[in-house]
């Protein structure tokens, strides 16, 4: 088959998977789908062959998807990370960029969107919206049109496509524009109808510090979704803080307001699992703040700040994910983001300190002498 065809025959899997597997069943097993994937991605991605080797890994002998080696997140920023070349790109998400500047932004390109979207939109479904609601939406966020490269405004406006009655869009040009939000508020609340708010952490700290007097109390049956942190922000606030604050001013119970955690370089999404377990549709999900679910085709592991090996179950390390939705870039990625994975979920606890960054560092330190990235 041609690299196009081996391609599509993988989103094929995956999506076959990710439309059982949301439902609790299987297609086939994680381990042998993720596996094909690494393998397809070793022949293609320079970086991560190189990587492979450098660390030992012999997929003729592997029957666990752990084994694969995650390509550390920096490398994004330093190599192209795709199976294709750049005139296949239908899109190319990139990072912020806030913590090292705009010129150090790493990159994620998709031959195609369509396990993006399928991923993102079967998660939601289940963590978000599962009472399958349709709502008026207003993002606290930049559009896709005005932020082509984000992954975040390309998420949120699928999810305006799928539940969106009505759309506001508060952010233009860097700008909040909470006399618009009171108003779409108002209309809201004049007809009885769930809002659903999409916006991130520091968004969400702007509108808490300039409300005023405004009434954004919002109708029965609304919910918050709130990702991204603070980095590069002048002023930081505790979660509990900034969801106790925000269950004030929009009138919601304080499940109603849901974490979401996602990153540029993966395909898919975690929540916190405190609203579908509010109405009733989490069974086996954790409703406890600061606990995230990630999807059946998202793996995620500790590892060891300094080798980058899996550690055991509820031991504390650096988080890496086995992602089988990033079909033509790597389907292992390791992150700088500290955590625990348990029965419960994952929890987060920031990104690691620089003195727990030894392992990355001399990975990538490898690649650029092994490979010229």
């Amino acid at each position: 088959m041609t690299l196009r065809q081996t391609s599509e025959s993988l989103h094929l899997r995956v999506r076959r998977f990710i439309e059982a597997s949301v439902d609790g069943a299987a297609t086939e097993r994680f381990d042998d789908l993720a596996l094909d994937i690494a393998r397809f991605q070793t022949t293609h991605v320079p970086a991560f062959a190189r990587y492979g080797k450098a660390r030992g890994v012999d997929f003729d002998a592997m029957a666990d998807a752990r084994g694969i080696a995650a390509l550390p997140v920096d490398v994004f920023r330093l190599a192209r990370i795709a199976v294709h070349t750049p005139d296949r790109d239908e899109r190319v998400f990139r990072t912020s960029g806030t913590s090292q500047g705009k010129e150090a932004r790493g990159e994620h390109p998709m031959r195609t969107t369509a396990t993006y979207e399928l991923a993102a939109l079967c998660w939601a479904r289940r963590m978000l919206w599962p009472d399958a609601r349709s709502f008026d939406v207003l993002v606290l966020a930049p559009s896709a049109a005005e932020v082509m490269d984000s992954s975040l405004s390309f998420m949120i406006d699928m999810f305006v496509r799928d539940v969106g009655h009505s759309a506001t869009y508060l952010v233009q040009e860097h700008v909040l524009d909470l006399d618009r939000m009171e108003r779409a508020v108002g209309d809201a609340v004049r007809r009885d109808h769930p809002v659903l708010v999409l916006g991130t952490s520091f968004a969400f700290v702007h509108l808490i510090d300039h409300v005023g007097g405004r009434d954004m109390r919002l109708p029965l049956g609304s919910r918050v979704m709130q990702t991204g942190g603070f980095k590069g922000r002048s002023r930081e606030v505790r979660p509990e803080e900034l969801r106790g604050k925000l269950s004030t001013i929009l009138g919601l119970p304080e499940t109603h307001i849901v974490g979401e955690y996602g990153m540029t370089e993966l395909s898919s999404q975690l929540y916190e699992g405190t609203l579908a377990a509010a109405l009733g549709f989490g069974a086996g999900v954790e409703g406890r703040h600061g606990v995230y679910v990630a999807p059946p085709w998202l793996r995620v592991d500790a590892a060891d700040p300094v080798t980058l090996e899996p550690l055991p179950h509820g031991q504390t390390g650096m988080l890496r994910f086995v992602d089988l939705a990033n079909v033509d870039s790597v389907v292992a990625v390791q992150t700088m983001d500290l955590g625990r994975v348990t029965d419960a979920g994952v929890e987060l606890f920031g990104r690691a300190p620089s003195a727990m960054l030894r392992g990355c560092s001399l990975a990538v330190e490898d690649l650029l002498v092994a490979g010229g990235l």
